[in-house]
């Protein structure tokens, strides 16, 4: 098996959208992360959901999660409309990091260690140069364990 047989559609987002935007994309298709297109329309980065909640959630949540548990479920809306008017591009790591993607040709395998090295629950699929969709780790563990 390899990476044309799992590949799917799926969306993108540019550097220049709001990133409260993406996450209410994340939220609406249940997806684990987005793939950001630069300028050109090739995959510059993903996008974890986890990276979005990391802006949202204030510090001192993360911090420690003792205080997390003393705000109300009525006030952690408003942490989304705290992102404010950052943009993807601001929501990105600061140090550029390996990006998930392969080409069609790809073993299931190599898939997965592209996904577990990158920690990345996304890797984009480019067949030469042009995004055909993604595997994502939901996909590929369905097929692992056969389900």
């Amino acid at each position: 098996m390899r990476a044309h047989d799992l590949v799917a559609p799926f969306p993108t987002v540019t550097l220049d959208l709001p990133v409260e935007q993406a996450a209410r994309l994340l939220a609406d298709q249940d997806l684990p992360g987005l793939i950001v297109l630069d300028e050109r329309g090739r995959p510059f980065s993903i996008l974890p959901g986890t990276q979005v909640l990391r802006l949202a959630v204030p510090r001192y949540c993360q911090d420690d999660p003792a205080l997390a548990r003393v705000i109300d479920e009525a006030h952690a809306d408003t942490f989304l409309r705290a992102l404010g008017e950052r943009t993807v591009r601001d929501s990105l790591p600061g140090r550029p990091r390996e990006l998930p993607v392969t080409d069609p040709d790809a073993t299931l395998l190599e898939v997965a260690a592209l996904m577990a090295r990158t920690h990345s629950p996304v890797v984009a699929v480019v067949d030469g140069g042009e995004l055909l969709g993604a595997i994502t780790l939901q996909a590929l563990m369905d097929r692992l364990v056969g389900t």
